[in-house]
């Protein structure tokens, strides 16, 4: 199977959560679901101060939806919603 590059769009609930501990704990759920160790992380602004934490990790395709993951991460504290913005299959 080929892998996929998968893009994790986090909101926090409000500008003072800290995103740092947020990506922290979001790629521990991610090393669990697919023992990624691939990461890239950036920070997007939204509007007045609020910024999303954007996640890019490889897995393989064969391990399917990544709802799971999402759900998982959903449950972090200062977590307002997850939400998959890209999938793209790995070339190379």
């Amino acid at each position: 199977m080929a892998s996929v590059v998968v893009t994790l769009k986090i909101m926090p609930q409000n500008t003072s959560v800290d995103l740092s501990k947020i990506e922290s704990e979001a790629k521990k759920e991610i090393v669990d679901f697919c023992s990624s160790k691939e990461f890239k992380t950036t920070i997007e602004p939204i509007a007045f101060g609020l910024k999303a934490l954007n996640i890019f990790f490889v897995m393989d395709e064969s391990k399917g939806s990544t709802e799971a993951l999402e759900s998982r991460i959903s449950q972090i504290e200062g977590v307002e919603s997850v939400e998959v913005t890209d999938v793209r299959r790995a070339i190379g």
